[in-house]
């Protein structure tokens, strides 16, 4: 039998972990908007929109947002985890009104192949094929500035790539490179 004490005690544990989880700290108060302002280098398109209000994701502007986070090799859009547009935002606002400039959001298995061919640094089993990482940059903001924000979120994998001139943020297990 557990007593009242270690009851409690577990109680409190619980809901520290919660509040305390990766995801937590990557989204703002669940029943605020939450809005975010891409524009992608490639394609020269650029999105500003609420995608949650009214304690839900909003399905017409997470379609905006995987338009604009497709695979610019092939044209192949792909559902963006919400998660990973959660950590997007979570940085934008931490950061201002400046856009994030996505670098590589989702990536085709062709795309990543022929990418990982080129370079060492592109996951053979990376998550933008699974729509859960995107790679940004901000003006004005240098990497390591960013890289240190994001890391701060606690809410998944963190990669600097100060020659390349971004960061990698995904909603993987919390790691950093």
């Amino acid at each position: 039998m557990i007593s009242r004490r270690h009851f409690l005690a577990f109680g409190a544990a619980a809901t520290t972990s919660v509040l305390l989880s990766p995801k937590a700290h990557a989204a703002p108060n669940a029943h605020m908007e939450r809005s975010i302002h891409l524009h992608n280098i490639h394609t020269g398109e650029s999105v500003r929109t609420v995608y949650w209000h009214d304690g839900k994701y909003q399905p017409a502007a997470l379609k905006q947002l995987n338009h604009i986070l497709r695979d610019h090799y092939s044209g192949t859009i792909h559902t963006m985890d919400p998660h990973v547009i959660d950590v997007l935002s979570a940085l934008q606002h931490r950061l201002g009104p400046k856009p994030l400039h996505i670098v590589s959001g989702y990536r085709s298995p062709q795309t990543n192949a022929m990418l990982a061919s080129l370079t060492d640094g592109v996951a053979q089993h990376s998550l933008h094929m699974e729509g859960k990482a995107v790679d940004i940059r901000v003006d004005g903001v240098n990497v390591r500035k960013l890289g240190k924000l994001a890391k701060s979120l606690h809410a998944g994998g963190v990669g600097m790539y100060p020659s390349s001139n971004f960061v990698h943020v995904d909603v993987g297990r919390v790691r950093y490179w």
